[in-house]
Order: structure tokens, then sequence, then C-alpha cells
């Protein structure tokens, strides 16, 4: 049977045959190519096949639309986020559409969150497509391509060798969703595409495509296109590697498409030829035996989604963040867009524009012409393409002339000594560049290199580069946004309630807002949620100057940096959680409470944040007894530092703003007393645990001692625990020796001489820096210690020698602010007592344990004889008592009879005093 490639088939297979040392599969390659075309041409659904971000593939999408006006466009998109196209109205482009999930039903725990974005520029078949039917009466829009949940379900484990499907690096506006687009079409081999780069001579496969397929195809007609772009995806397919696991998934991708076509075509009775097929140029050369709109091609299984909900709206994008997501080169989807506006001036086309677009261009909506009729024969028009060269427009001297002098101007803006002679080098060198890379024109690639060689010296004298400017000038990073109306619920509360400070939150700007709380109480709430943001959202996106959030805190003033134009992906992904911030703040922190990892202290932290953020009792009580139940499963201290810190301060806030302690906190207390007494004595002698660790356990039984004593705890058990320590390493020796004289059992002055013992033992003098970082940590347990601890280092500086000295004093510096740095000022107070405060007193000064012991006063006789000693003298038996019970014994002194002195002389010579308040007292 003859067709209208069989000229060109035979002209390929006798080029094959001349080619006598080429691969053996050359002449089925060359003919397969042209059997693809052919084939999708006689397909009954006309397939249009594009490449992502093509402004060829645009223009010649609003040439078809108009001339055909199908009545159903089949589009390669995920299935599941046909309900956000009708949003995109209220979107400045370039937007993303998004599907989410963070509780998975059939995916692995450890995988969440899943996201999937697919990104929507206004230079794309793909949106002319999605306008013309959402703004045509009568046309229906059908998404053919996997769900969002199949996307995840066929994607393949990434290995060194193969990637997964579609995805790239993640960016800072997409995260790390994984990336679908519509017409893929790259080499999937590195060898053909680093061929066709170096033959092509260009740096990137955006600057190759653009030379070799844009602009030839910029100005070609609708059937060359069409020929073309399935001829390229036909050669890249048959070039693949046809056993990996990626190939196999976009061959399920075909069968998974064609066969929601036929079930479309069946339920709906559309006319096939009525009817428009949009996907990428790779998939329209497909020949598989489930491709193909006939009613007796076998359909595809398709497997059933599993029971993970998923979650869809739109967030904004930019170009920069689409070129990283997939991998194009730096600027190309810029260069695109000013491409496509471009092609739209040269040839007067009107593309379709969603009513209400924001950042659109208001067009007059004119009603489209009669449709042609289809019915004619298919033509070769691919040998007339590739037997001749392709008509490029010739060097544009006043378009070249504009960019050479903006970019001039824009680098002496950026600080660049760039003037009108930079200019007319950058210029010259871009007609050499594209003359030596075979162009007829300069590409805004050859006009980057010029000006990047012309004007870039040795340094950036900004933040912006040459290159960068390069991209503004050619279109900047255009970002989009998601418009208020297309928000979900929260976003649309944020915005809302955040109204009253006046500022425009679309801005993509930082905006100072202040917050006087004295004058304008109704603010509070303002300042209630931009703390919760704060809490839930990037540093950067609200930011406080002035102001804090802390127990026992209130402000009256506070100035606030509000970003949130430009981190509107955030606030969105937060609707995903909950409808309002609360909400989402409170499952937050109840996923942290609860997460298998979570220890005392993290659940403490909830307790806090939730005191802070939320003031509800009910969600503070839940998260205080998941302390308690967190501490008391623990078998490990390695917390017990920041479990101490933070229970004192929840401690201290109840007691200043609550009659009495919540449940929760007295069963901690109680919990954490009986759980430190038990692992103590392991916790002194085992080698993962540290001294701060040590010290927080004794400082809190001794802290909270009081409190756990009036609850119901035994005293014993302490005294046990410490009593059953036998530490090894000097540092805990120094704790443990501290606990003892904090229960009584070690005097100070045995403590002392202790200390001193070590001193004079030249065996021991290396390690004494190691008790005096164990003495220091005892501060947090037995802070009466300061005033010995001051002494012991006044005694290690004097006493020890240099080689000792000297390295143990980095140490301990840097020991002080990792792990003591609260400590540093008690230290400093009592050292301020213990020196003198002048220079001049420091030849007088004599240390307080250098100076000679005082002598003990005895009781004189005349001491007994004043009135208290007659009174205790006379009754004796309390006095005795007392004595016995301290374990002092003594003998009485006798007391001499009192004296006439001046008082009693007095008081004889005037009685009549003395008698009136006898009787007033009735004595």
């Amino acid at each position: 049977m003859s067709g209208p490639f069989d000229a060109l088939r035979t002209q390929l297979l006798g080029a094959a045959e001349a080619l006598t040392g080429g691969p053996a599969a050359l002449p089925d390659i060359l003919a397969g190519i042209v059997d693809d075309v052919d084939h999708a041409l006689r397909e009954p659904l006309e397939i249009f096949p594009v490449c992502h971000h093509s402004p060829a593939s645009a223009v010649a999408m609003v040439r078809r639309l108009r001339e055909k006006q199908p009545k159903v466009i089949y589009l390669e998109l995920c299935e599941d986020l046909a309900p956000l196209l009708t949003e995109l109205r209220n979107c400045r482009l370039p937007v993303a559409l998004q599907s989410f999930a963070s509780e998975l039903d059939g995916f692995p725990k450890e995988s969440a969150p899943l996201s999937v974005i697919a990104p929507i520029t206004e230079a794309s078949a793909e949106y002319q497509a999605i306008s013309y039917a959402l703004e045509t009466p009568g046309v229906e829009l059908v998404l053919v391509d996997r769900s969002t949940d199949h996307v995840f379900q066929w994607q393949p484990a990434p290995s060194s060798s193969e990637a997964g499907e579609d995805v790239e690096p993640e960016d800072d506006l997409h995260g790390d969703a994984v990336g679908v687009e519509i017409g893929d079409l790259r080499p999937r081999f590195a060898e053909l595409e680093e061929h066709l780069l170096h033959h092509g001579r260009v740096r990137h496969w955006s600057e190759w495509w653009d030379q070799y397929v844009e602009q030839p195809l910029a100005g070609a007609d609708y059937d060359t296109y069409r020929q073309v772009m399935v001829l390229i995806g036909s050669l890249f397919r048959r070039l693949s590697p046809h056993d990996s696991r990626r190939f196999a998934s976009d061959e399920d991708r075909e069968r998974y498409m064609w066969t929601r076509i036929r079930e479309h075509l069946a339920g709906s009775g559309a006319n096939p030829a009525e009817c428009l097929y949009v996907c990428g140029a790779f998939h329209a050369a497909s020949r598989l035996p489930e491709v193909g709109s006939a009613p007796g091609t076998p359909d595809f299984a398709i497997t059933p989604r599993t029971g993970t909900t998923w979650l869809y709206g739109l967030i904004p994008s930019s170009q920069s963040a689409i070129e990283a997501q997939f991998g194009l080169a730096p600027g190309s989807v810029s260069i695109a867009g000013a491409t496509w506006q471009k092609s739209l001036t040269r040839t007067g086309l009107k593309p379709f524009q969603l009513e209400g677009q924001k950042g659109g261009k208001t067009r007059a909506v004119k009603p489209l012409p009669p449709p042609v009729l289809a019915g004619a024969p298919v033509e070769d028009h691919l040998t007339g393409y590739l037997s001749g060269p392709p008509a490029l427009d010739g060097l544009d001297e006043e378009e070249l002339r504009g960019w050479c002098v903006d970019i001039v101007r824009l680098a002496r803006r950026n600080g660049y000594l760039a003037s009108t002679a930079d200019a007319i080098a950058v210029f010259e060198t871009s007609i050499l560049l594209a003359g030596m890379r075979g162009r007829a024109r300069p590409t805004p690639y050859d006009f980057q290199d010029a000006a990047v060689t012309c004007i870039e010296k040795d340094s950036v004298p900004g933040r912006r580069d040459v290159r960068r400017l390069c991209e503004i000038l050619l279109g900047g990073d255009r970002v989009g946004q998601v418009g208020y109306a297309a928000l979900p619920p929260l976003a649309r509360d944020v915005y809302d309630r955040l109204a009253p400070l006046g500022l425009n939150l679309e801005q993509r700007s930082i905006q100072r807002a202040l917050l006087d709380l004295a004058a304008h109480p109704e603010l509070a709430g303002v300042s209630q949620l931009l703390w919760m943001l704060r809490y839930l959202l990037p540093d950067h996106a609200v930011r406080p100057i002035m102001g804090s959030r802390k127990l026992g805190e209130k402000h009256i003033q506070e100035s606030w940096d509000l970003d949130i134009g430009r981190h509107q992906r955030t606030i969105i992904q937060l609707g995903y959680e909950g409808v309002t911030v609360e909400q989402v703040l409170e499952q937050r922190l109840r996923r942290a409470a609860w997460d298998p990892k979570a220890t005392a202290a993290t659940a403490l932290t909830a307790v806090e944040d939730s005191l802070l953020f939320l003031h509800s009792p009910r969600l503070t009580d839940e998260l205080g007894a998941r302390a308690v139940e967190l501490l008391a499963a623990e078998r490990t201290v390695d917390d017990a530092p920041d479990v101490l810190r933070r229970i004192r301060r929840l401690l201290a806030h109840y007691r200043s703003t609550t009659p009495v302690l919540p449940a929760w906190c007295e069963s901690f207390v109680r919990t954490g007393y009986a759980h430190y007494c038990t692992l103590l004595p392991s916790a002194f002698v085992a080698d993962d645990t540290g001294v701060r660790q040590v010290g927080a356990m004794l400082g809190f039984l001794f802290s909270m001692e009081s409190l756990a004593l009036s609850l119901g705890c035994d005293r014993a058990q302490l005294e046990i625990a410490v009593r059953q320590s036998h530490p090894e390493s000097p540092a805990k020796i120094a704790l443990l020796w501290a606990a003892l004289h904090q229960l009584g059992v070690l005097p100070l002055a045995d403590l002392r001489s202790r200390v001193d013992e070590l001193l004079g033992n030249p065996l021991i003098v290396p390690a004494f820096p190691q008790y005096v970082v164990g003495f220091i940590q005892a501060l947090e347990s037995v802070p009466r210690l300061a005033p010995f601890v001051v002494e012991t280092l006044s005694k290690a500086f004097a006493r020890l020698p240099d080689p000792v000295l000297l390295p143990w004093l980095p140490s301990l510096i840097t020991t002080l602010k990792d792990q003591a740095a609260e400590l540093v000022p008690v230290l400093t107070r009592e050292a301020g007592r213990t020196f003198p405060g002048t220079l001049a007193g420091v030849d007088s000064w004599v240390a307080p344990w250098n100076a000679p012991p005082r002598q003990a006063r005895t009781a004189t006789p005349a001491a007994a004889a004043r009135p208290a000693g007659t009174l205790l003298a006379a009754h004796p038996v309390t006095t005795d008592a007392v004595a016995e019970l301290l374990g002092c014994a003594g003998e009485w002194t006798p007391v001499a009879p009192a004296g006439g002195g001046a008082a009693t002389a007095l008081l004889a010579a005037h009685p009549q005093p003395a008698e009136a308040v006898a009787h007033l007292i009735g004595a």
C-alpha cells in the first residue's frame, strides 16, 4: 500500500545503504521514524504533538484551535487536577497545579509528604488549549493522564544509573515536589545529547532546541510542524533504552491515556474527527497495540487508587523554578516567553486567555471564524523541510542594538563601570559568536555570552552578575501569584486577619508593620497570628524586629518585617493541613509530642508552645500528660538539662499565674523525682553519660525536693541513690561530693580539706581541672557552693603548674560557654564579692580561705549576767533540751548578781514610771 511518505522512506533507506560502515540497525531506525509519522497522521483522532514550554508549539496550537475549533480536547495532564483549571483565571502566571498528601495509606509512611506539581506558563501550548476550552461554550476539556496517586504507584525507585520519572533537583518555590509536564522531549541517553551539543556548538540542550527546532518551526505551517514534531519524538523514542523502567512507565502512561480517551468517546458519543489530543511528541509516535481510538483496540487494566487522601491547590511558580525543576538552562523559560511575544507580534495572532486573568492584557473577545473542515489528504512536508536549509530570520540590528544599550544601562545601575564602548563591543561580539556557531542571527544565548565577555570584570560589584542581568533584560524571572479567590480557606483567613495592618500582602517585598498594642488593643489578635505564623513559616516570611514571645512577658509595642508575598506557597501548603492556623499549630504540636522519637523534652517544648500561642488548657494538659509518660519510659538521661530548664520555667509560670499547679505538673515532679533517683547510680558510672547530664539530674532532684516531698515522695530514696553512687571519673566524683554536702553528710570543712589533698598530691594534679569542671556543674544543683567554687578556681590558678594550667584554660572557657553558660553570672557575682574592687585594695587583700581563723568568743560572767542570761539560767530546762538535740555538751556559767548600774540607779530614784507600767500590764 503506497503512502505519502514512500519517497522519503526510499530516500532515507538509500542513505542508510550508502553508509556501509554505519550501525546495522540504521535502516530500521530511519524507516521506522517515517512509519511512525505516517501512523500518527492516519489516526482518526487528531494528535497534536507538543514540547513543554515551546513557543513554536504554543503558536501552532493557537493556529490549529482557530482553524479546527474542536469540541473535545484531550490533554496529557493528571486527570485528578481538572477541578483546579477554572481557578487559573484568578492567578497571575506562572503558577503550578499541586496535589499534596501528608497522611498516606498504601505508600511507605517514611515517604510523607508526597507532592506533585504541574507548572503552567502563558507561552505554552497547554495553557492555550485550557483557555480555549474554558472560554469557548460547548467545548469539553478532558484530562487523560494517570492520576497523582498513580504517579507514585508507578514511580521507579531512584538508582545511581537511572533517575526517577521527571524528578529534578528541588528549588525554592516548588520545594521537593515531583514535577509533571506536558511534552518532555529530550534525548534519553547522554551520548546522543553530547553528540548533538558538540556538533551544534552549543552548551545546553535548551539552546540546541531553540536553534535547530524552535527557530525553523516558528514560521512553518501546521502540517509541517506536526510532522516534524512527530519525527523528532519518534527518533528520540527509538534511540531511548527500551529496557529501562522509565521507558516502561512511559508506555503504561500511553496505554492509560488512550484507554481514558476511548472510555470518553464511548460514553459521550463524541466524533473523533471533532476532537484533539494534546500530548508530548514522544507519546505521539507510540505504536503500542493499546494506542488508537478504534473501538476494538484493547484496553489497559488500570489499577485502583490507594486509600491516600489527596489535597489539591494552586501555588505560585516562577520561570527560574521551572528551569530548576526540569533541568532547563538558566534563562531558557524567560527567553521562551520573549520569543512567544515576538512571534505573536510578527504573525498577528491573538492568543487565547482566560477571562479576568491577573496580569494579562485585556483583549476584546471576538467570535471565532467558521472552522476549516478537515478532509484534505495527508501530504509529505518532511521531504522539503529536511532537504533544504530552514528559512531563518536575518540579523535584526535594531533588536540587537536595543539589547546592547539596555544591558549597559542595567550594568551601570548594578555597579559595573560600563560605557557606550561596551555596548558596541557587545554588539560586535554577538555577531561574531553567532557566525562562529553557524547562525544567521545572534540568539539570546549568543548575546549573553557576548555581554559576559565584554562587561564582566574580575568581580561582581553587586548581587547580580551580568548573566543574571541578561535574563532580567530578556524577560526577567517572572513570578506567578495565586489570587485571593483561588486560595485555600486557611490562606484567605490569614489575609483577612492581617487586613487591619493596612499592608499590601501580595507585594513581593519586605514590609514593616508597627503594632502599638497599648493604643490599639484590637491588634492583639493580629500579634497572636503573627507569632503563630512565625512558628509555622520559614524564618524570613515573618520576622520580629521588636518584641518577643516568652512565658511571663507582655509587650505593648511590636515591630515586624513581613514577606508574605514571596512565601505565598508555604501559606497555601498550610491550608492542606487544616482550616485555620490554630488547627494546624495544634496538629503539629500533637504530632511532635506523639512522634515515635519524641522525648520528655520534646513534649515539654510542645507544652510551652501551647501556652505561648494557643491558650488551650485542654491541649496543654494532654501534652503535659504525654510528657509524664515519655519521662517514665526513658532509659537515658541525655535530655536531662533540657528537661530541667523547661520544667523550671513552666513551674515558675504556673506559680505566678495560677493558685495551684496543674495535675500534670505535680505528676511530672513525682515521676521525675523517682525516675532520676532510680537512674542516678548508673548515670554516675556510665561512660556515655556526661557530667552535664548528671549535674542536671542532681539539679532536678535538689531543686524540686521540697515540692516532691510535699507531694508524697520519700527523701530516703534520694539518700540511698547518692550513697549507692560510686563514680570513677574526677568530674563525677566532684559532683558526688557536692551532693553529699547538700545532703549534710559532707561538711564544707571536710570538702575543703579533700580539695587541698588533691592539690597536694602530684599524681592527681594533672586531673585536678576535671574536678573543677565537676564543681562548676554542681552549681546547678547546689548553688550555695558558689563561694567554694570561686575558692577552688583561685587555688587552681595559684597552685597548678603551667604545663597543666595553660592547656586547661581553653577547655575551661569552652566548657563554660557550651555547658554552663547560665552559671557564669553566678560565678562572676561571687567573684565580685570575694575579690577587692579597687586596685589599691589588692596589695593589702588576703583571700578569705587564707586568713587566720578567728578565735571563738567565750561567754563571760558579765554577759551571762545580762537579762537574757539571767532568764536562761533561771529556766535551764529548755536550753538543755535544745543542746541535747543538737549534740552539744556544756556547763552553765555561774551568774554574778547584777550590779547597780546607771539604769538601776535611775529607776530607783524615780520609781513612779515603772510602777505605772506594772499597774498597766497587771503585774
